[in-house]
């Protein structure tokens, strides 16, 4: 088991009355960024209020059978029938795409990713296993059972542009941050240091299930079981906590802001051999290369 890095409760980005009074389940936390907490797994929702319908964005698809809970977060936040410019992918785990076949059909909407991520959301390619023998708990135990994929949304799907940009969202940029998967990207928002970071990190331990499901405010590499190059997920950790980000909405885990998460998240860099990486592992030794194609499982 790994060390933990554990956060104030200060750093807690969400304001507890404020969430209480929203009835969609959604935790606003910077203007035009809300998340909604679907069993083990955030989605994110930006745009304004007003955004209406194709006036906002979707980050992640959740779990499977999550479809109506999207849905109606959406309907709440943006208007009843308003429907996404895009929905926008950090990777293509099967916790992060559960409802995106239907909703990319139902609502037209483009699906943007990383060119790497293209042959698990184009029906090409499956991820390689999960490894249960790292993080020792329930979750990563499991691993070996976890759907890889793929999903095929083929016909809506488009490459993030090279230059960085975000075609539906002025001001944010995407990132590759790989390591937990190949082609895993965050998003990033100068002005107010935003930052959606999807697994490239996050803030529970969720190789536990007590932990994903109680959620302590815990500062953590990317999840074990799942993570196929830990030395490009280290760098993908250090190029994140040099932006000092000011907010931070994670896959996993509740999201944080100011000093005390930026503390944690700098020493989760430092230490990141220390307290992220397990001690073995089947991709310790043997990385999954997308350079080589062992990333990519004939489906």
């Amino acid at each position: 088991m790994t060390q933990q890095i554990p956060i104030a409760d200060e750093a807690l980005a969400t304001d507890p009355v404020l969430d209480a009074a929203r009835r969609d389940g959604t935790h606003p936390v910077a203007s035009g960024v809300a998340y909604r907490r679907l069993g083990i797994v955030n989605v994110v929702f930006v745009g304004s209020p007003d955004a209406g319908d194709r006036g906002w964005v979707l980050v992640d698809a959740g779990l499977p059978g999550t479809k109506g809970m999207i849905e109606s977060a959406a309907a709440a936040l943006f208007g009843e029938g308003a429907r996404p410019a895009a929905i926008l992918m950090t990777h293509a785990h099967f916790d992060h795409v559960g409802a995106l076949e239907l909703l990319a059909a139902q609502w037209d909407a483009p699906v943007y990713a990383h060119a790497l991520e293209r042959p698990y959301l184009g029906g090409s390619a499956s991820y390689p296993p999960g490894d249960p023998s790292v993080g020792g708990g329930l979750m990563a135990a499991l691993a070996r059972f976890y759907p890889r994929g793929p999903v095929d949304v083929s016909e809506r799907l488009r490459e993030l542009p090279a230059d960085g940009s975000v075609p539906p969202l002025a001001g944010w940029r995407w990132i590759h941050t790989p390591g937990h998967s190949v082609g895993h990207v965050s998003f990033f928002r100068e002005a107010d240091r935003t930052l959606i970071a999807g697994d490239a990190f996050v803030t529970t331990r969720q190789e536990s299930a007590y932990a994903a499901i109680t959620q302590a405010p815990e500062m953590h590499g990317p999840p074990m079981y799942y993570t196929v190059e830990w030395d490009k997920a280290k760098r993908s950790v250090e190029d994140l906590a040099a932006l000092e980000p000011e907010i931070v909405v994670t896959g996993h885990g509740q999201a944080m802001h100011g000093p005390a998460m930026r503390a944690a998240l700098s020493e989760l860099a430092a230490r990141f051999d220390e307290v992220a990486v397990p001690a073995q592992g089947r991709y310790l030794a043997h990385p999954a290369r997308a350079e080589t194609g062992e990333a990519y499982v004939h489906p």
